[in-house]
């Protein structure tokens, strides 16, 4: 709002935006929510101011030899410290009549989005194009899972097997483990044994190595 203020003196402005940088990028859609998805940029910004005439272009660079342009005015205060924070808190407070007004809005919405590409998916199917291809649609070989209680119990049982898989997986895994574990026990209790039967040969002097 200060911007559009400040640069109104050139001509029309048409909008400004506001990014955590410079460069090329995608113009932001204008926000279609009170509630969500806010994003507040921290630290330093770049703003780009677009006029609807070009003309007003060149009035706003001759500004820099006004001097500096002044944001908070006695006019036009810009809120800062303890009176930011206050409004920062006062606008945090969500109405629940207007929350509730803007959910409704957009489930509304989406429900109508969904009812429309189920008619037109309910419309396409079987249908071939015209090289003969037929489109496998959400109505075709596999539906969307319905939120039911037998889909519920289907979802729970399969987590249930899975579990019970990796479970058996780790089992077999510790036998392994342990059978590993007792083959080498039984390697070095026969390396000892050979060892004393080595050294009782040499002892009776009837060790013969080849």
């Amino acid at each position: 709002d200060s911007l559009s203020r400040l640069f109104s003196r050139c001509g029309h402005v048409q909008s400004v935006d506001i990014r955590d940088k410079a460069g090329p990028g995608e113009k932001k859609d204008k926000l279609a929510s009170k509630f969500f998805d806010h994003k507040t940029l921290k630290g330093f910004q770049v703003a780009y101011v677009v006029f609807r005439k070009p003309a007003a272009v060149q009035a706003a660079k001759a500004l820099s030899q006004e001097g500096p342009l002044l944001i908070s005015t006695e006019s036009h205060p810009v809120k800062t410290g303890i009176s930011k924070w206050i409004a920062s808190y006062e606008a945090s407070i969500v109405d629940p009549k207007e929350l509730k007004a803007e959910v409704d809005a957009y489930m509304q919405d989406y429900d109508k989005k969904m009812a429309e590409e189920e008619a037109k998916a309910a419309k396409e199917e079987g249908v071939p194009d015209e090289e003969g291809w037929v489109k496998v649609t959400r109505k075709g070989r596999k539906p969307g899972l319905p939120r039911t209680e037998a889909a519920n119990l289907r979802v729970l049982e399969k987590e249930k097997q899975k579990r019970a898989r990796k479970e058996l997986l780790n089992f077999y895994a510790w036998q392994h483990r342990e059978t590993k574990r007792e083959h080498i026990a039984q390697l070095r209790k026969k390396f000892e044994e050979d060892k004393q039967r080595i050294a009782l040969m040499r002892a009776q002097r009837k060790f013969r190595p080849y």
